[in-house]
């Protein structure tokens, strides 16, 4: 029998439901009001015994139902549930699991069914994506950081002489830290390296000046803006300390660039030539993979630049690196790229802009037109990668890249998320059908392309 206080509505209003019963007729059945009935199936009053003993009566009913969150394990079961890793992130607590238990029984008796039939995560979150979450959900923009960076930059007059050296005082001065390039016999196996017992920061003779530049900025980030990363890495709330020690390095970089292409002075130089973006890699005497990882956190209220995304690719056609920023793009979230994306083709011609206009397939309520400009970049230590900066078609007509271009959609590439995910039709790039399609098949025709669905 239910104890008192049961408040079982979801269940007692199932059970109107299957008899086909109005709440007035069954109400009528069990004799109590209708008003009665209708507060007992919103949970606003418990079923009494007196109310259960007529259920059991009328509809047959075995009383032990009512209690469907017991075989559940109620509150705690759920709670148990909740507490696997791959929910730790949601912040349910248990007013919430009381409610869902309430309010839809049967749907969280499926949960409990779905999570008990899959058993535990087979493996742990990829430290990269839960660094990714965590610098997505800042949409790559961090104020206090960049306020901070850009003092510094004026402090150190970044911008009216040669950056590289300027840092370097700063290091000398501030730290007692001299720089010194080390051949690669000496260094075979690192870029930089700080030697606190010989009082220097050692960096590999192979990076070029732009390199050396952002390794000296990224050194003093290290040194003078430890608290203030620590501070925001203790703020994500990581599983697993790889990802909080990605999350930090992505913060240092950030810091890194913040110095050598101070917020206000950076934002001023893209709007007046258009971002184009020879003339800022001069200017800011910076490389094309640190221009494009800035100009995605370019979201300083009052003060906001274009919403870019970034990425980078290797020539698998895998990303390493991927940022959406305030962009809203979406296109990027997929194991695999389109082959029809021309960011494929720059690692044909090394160093030089290709520029296209796709038209995502299936992005629903998120942009599906975009510009796009890929370039190849050499990594530090060798390989080769191509950066993809995007932004929205319709943003992009002030654009020197975008200039002579058309950024017309119906003049677009069409562009999916992968072949197994991409609906566009008759492409011939096509390697899979798109999953949950139904395939055609025709003994009379070969069509251009292997399949259609």
């Amino acid at each position: 029998m239910p104890e008192a206080g049961l408040f079982v509505g979801a269940a007692l209003r199932r059970l109107r439901k299957r008899a086909g019963l109005t709440q007035a007729a069954m109400a009528s059945r069990l004799a109590i009001s209708p008003s009665y009935l209708n507060l007992i199936e919103r949970n606003q009053r418990p079923l009494s015994a007196r109310v259960v003993l007529q259920v059991v009566q009328q509809f047959d009913f075995d009383p032990r139902s009512l209690r469907e969150d017991e075989a559940i394990g109620g509150i705690d079961g759920l709670a148990r549930r909740m507490a696997d890793e791959r929910f730790s992130d949601l912040g349910i607590d248990r007013d919430e699991l009381a409610e869902m238990l309430s309010a839809a029984p049967q749907a969280a008796a499926a949960f409990a069914r779905l999570y008990d039939n899959a058993g535990p995560a087979e493996r742990r979150e990829d430290p990269t994506d839960a660094a990714r979450r965590e610098i997505e959900r800042w949409r790559n923009h961090f104020a206090d950081l960049d306020a901070a960076a850009e003092s510094l930059a004026d402090e150190l007059r970044l911008s009216r002489g040669d950056t590289y050296t300027a840092l370097a005082e700063r290091l000398r001065d501030r730290h007692q830290l001299g720089i010194r390039i080390l051949p690669r016999e000496v260094m075979p196996d690192a870029l930089r390296r700080l030697d606190l017992h010989a009082r220097q920061l050692q960096l590999g003779e192979m990076l070029d000046p732009a390199s050396r530049t952002f390794e000296a900025a990224t050194q003093i980030a290290q040194l003078e803006f430890r608290d203030e990363i620590a501070n925001l890495a203790a703020g994500g709330q990581f599983a697993e300390p790889a990802a909080r020690a990605l999350f930090e390095r992505h913060l240092t970089a950030y810091v890194a660039a913040a110095l050598v292409m101070p917020y206000g002075r950076f934002l001023r130089a893209c709007e007046a030539t258009g971002y184009d973006f020879p003339v800022l890699l001069r200017r800011f005497g910076v490389g094309f993979e640190q221009l494009a990882h800035r100009l995605t956190t370019l979201q300083r209220v009052g003060q906001r630049g274009l919403p870019f995304f970034m990425a980078r690719l290797d020539r698998a056609g895998q990303y390493s690196k991927r940022f959406a920023g305030a962009s809203g793009a979406t296109l990027l979230e997929s194991a695999n790229s389109c082959p029809l994306w021309h960011a494929h083709r720059a690692f044909e011609q090394p160093g030089e802009l290709f520029v296209q206009t796709v038209l995502q397939d299936g992005a629903g309520a998120a942009p599906a037109h975009w510009l796009t400009i890929a370039r190849t970049v050499d990594g530090r230590a060798g390989g080769r990668f191509v950066v993809v900066l995007g932004l929205e078609a319709r943003l992009a007509s002030e654009l020197a890249a975008a200039r002579g271009r058309s950024l017309r959609a119906e003049e677009a590439t069409p562009f999916g998320l992968g072949c197994d995910r991409c609906h566009v039709r008759g492409c011939l790039q096509r390697a899979l059908p798109p999953r949950g399609t139904t395939l055609a098949f025709s003994s009379l025709e070969e069509g251009v392309t292997p399949f259609r669905f």
